[in-house]
């Protein structure tokens, strides 16, 4: 069982997959371990620190690649990146595989099983896994010291001979993992602290942090599945909107945290909002890579406008690579071991697991998450049918009336189908956006069952739709 550690490529990317620490546990797993040279050096691990670990440092990434049976990495890989690693080796990282289907595909066409860990189901057993979580903690303490380096005055408030200043006033707006640890941070700077949130349970863990909790009377509680909220009214996002406008104005940080996977971020700040603020003020948006919640966010840029600071840096956890190695590591660590046989010390994958089920992207040539599984075979299946279509035509070329009636029958039943199938294809991209992967599939089946009554059946699928809104805005990730 040989393990592959590679030095990240993506333009940023400080971190590494693994530490000595975890390295010395994956020998004692009973795997070898080869690392590419230079690979922990952005986080301040040298290849001397691998070595006294246990793992054997190659020069190249073709060389720590030959015959590897996992592949851990940050970023998703490209397949033509791989070259050397078993053809069925496993792929374990953040794989981002949303807007990224190409790039998943080329991963599955390489005999690749790839792990992507941003799937990890959020239950008790599988929370030393999250990356979503010990990532997320990272980028919330980090948006409050890119915050206050931008600020240009204290944030705690001090009595002196000279006179007081004044503390800063920090509004966090969501309370998810990063929002809280944002405002745990920030008071411990000695900030003036408020948040918001559209889940109404939030509200005792940021007064529990000695933050003062806004939220608008309009809106009761908004929250969803998951730990994620609802989708709110139009009623109920005025009235979010108005609350924000007022309060941000007297703020001189502001940091945004809702972001979920997979979906552009729901933009919570305006234009006029930012305008509305003091000369000096500093903005954090921590949803820049999927757009941000801000208006003016310019992802992977810090920008001014009239004199407001708005940072949309994208890999915020990065900046402090050390850390942010040490922790995601230790989650690769922990669901890697689920998958080792720690008896015979050989790798044994449970396919049945839930957590396996639930990251597993690709497997034997095919991607196979429900997610993204049926988008690549739709169009050999229609092939199949028309395939199919003719050679029934041909085969009932008998004489007369019969023949007529065959033909007819034959050049119908295509037109029926894909009636159903165009229809459940739409609602799959409506699905992808919200998450509610399982809604196609019940429409697709439902759709077949009913060719006979397509009107009945639409009209079904619509109303099951509206009945579950899906969760937009949130905490963060």
């Amino acid at each position: 069982m040989k393990i592959a550690i590679l030095r990240e490529r993506a333009e940023g990317e400080t971190r590494v997959a693994a530490t000595p620490e975890t390295i010395a546990k994956f020998i004692g797993l009973g795997a070898s371990v080869s690392v590419e040279k230079g690979a922990g050096e952005a986080s301040r691990i040298l290849d001397s620190h691998y070595t006294d670990a246990g793992a054997k440092v190659e020069a190249t990434a073709a060389a720590a690649l030959k015959d590897a049976d996992i592949v851990l990495t940050v970023r998703r890989p490209a397949a033509s990146a791989l070259k050397g690693a078993k053809k069925d080796a496993l792929v374990i990282g953040a794989l981002d595989p949303y807007g990224h289907e190409s790039d998943i595909a080329a991963l599955a066409k390489a005999g690749f099983s790839a792990f992507t860990m941003e799937f990890m189901p959020r239950i008790t057993r599988a929370q030393v896994m999250d990356i979503l979580s010990s990532q997320a903690n990272l980028a919330g303490y980090q948006a409050v010291i890119e915050a206050a380096h931008a600020y240009g005055r204290a944030l705690p408030m001090m009595m002196t001979a000279a006179g007081t200043v004044r503390a800063a006033k920090v509004f966090v707006m969501g309370a998810g993992v990063a929002g809280l640890q944002a405002i745990a941070t920030a008071k411990r700077l000695g900030g003036a602290v408020s948040a918001t949130d559209v889940r109404a349970a939030a509200g005792e863990q940021v007064e529990s942090l000695g933050a003062k909790f806004i939220m608008t009377e309009a809106l009761k509680d908004a929250s969803g599945e998951g730990g994620y909220a609802r989708e709110l009214t139009k009623e109920e996002q005025a009235a979010q909107a108005e609350l924000v406008a007022s309060h941000i104005a007297k703020q001189d940080i502001v940091i945004t945290t809702a972001l979920i996977p997979g979906r552009p971020a729901p933009k919570l700040v305006t234009k006029a909002m930012v305008e509305s603020m003091a000369p000096g003020s500093v903005i954090v948006d921590l949803a820049a890579e999927r757009g941000g919640n801000v208006e003016l966010t310019k992802p992977g840029e810090t920008i001014v406008h009239k004199d407001v600071t708005i940072i949309g840096i994208t890999n915020l956890q990065g900046r402090i690579p050390a850390t942010a190695s040490q922790l995601y590591a230790k989650n690769l660590l922990a669901f890697l071991e689920t998958m080792v046989d720690k008896e015979a010390k050989a790798l044994k994958v449970n396919w049945d697991d839930e957590l396996v089920k639930a990251t597993l992207l690709t497997r034997d040539g095919a991607v196979v998450h429900p997610n993204f599984a049926d988008a690549a075979p739709k169009p050999a299946a229609k092939k199949t049918a028309a395939k199919s279509t003719a050679s029934k035509a041909n085969t009932s070329r008998t004489a007369g009336a019969k023949a007529s009636a065959a033909k007819t029958a034959s050049a119908s039943k295509p037109a029926a189908a894909d009636k159903p199938a165009a229809k459940p294809a739409a609602k799959k991209a409506t699905a992808a956006k919200s998450g509610t992967v399982s809604k196609p599939a019940a429409a697709k089946s439902a759709a077949a069952k009913s060719t006979a009554k397509p009107a009945a059946s639409k009209s079904t699928t619509r109303k099951t739709t509206a009945r579950k809104p899906a969760a937009k805005k949130d905490g963060d990730a």
